[in-house]
């Protein structure tokens, strides 16, 4: 017999994911929908792999777009070589009142 739904343990551990995101996403409307049965909560594995494909192609179509605009992707790092010097940790002298 195929397993058709999951509970949050077990998607959570599916994605690898604290069962926490998962509650938070409910809360806010985000993630995949899910069914409520008493006190139950259950996700559907179509409805989870559909939400698996979506967020793959929303990754893909970034990337795509990046290497049509024929940009390099942004760096997430801050790069010291900018930074202020503050930023670089120099010691600001005290301020005369």
């Amino acid at each position: 017999m195929q397993q058709r739904h999951l509970n949050q343990i077990e998607l959570s551990r599916r994605w690898n994911i604290s069962h926490r995101t998962l509650e938070r996403w409910r809360w806010t409307g985000e993630g995949p929908p899910y069914l409520k049965l008493g006190g139950r909560v259950l996700y559907r594995l179509s409805d989870i792999e559909v939400f698996e494909q979506s967020q793959l192609r929303r990754a893909r179509l970034v990337s795509d777009a990046v290497a049509r605009l024929g940009q390099r992707p942004r760096r997430l790092t801050a790069d010291p070589a900018r930074a202020s010097s503050h930023e670089r940790g120099a010691v600001r002298a005290p301020r005369a009142c």
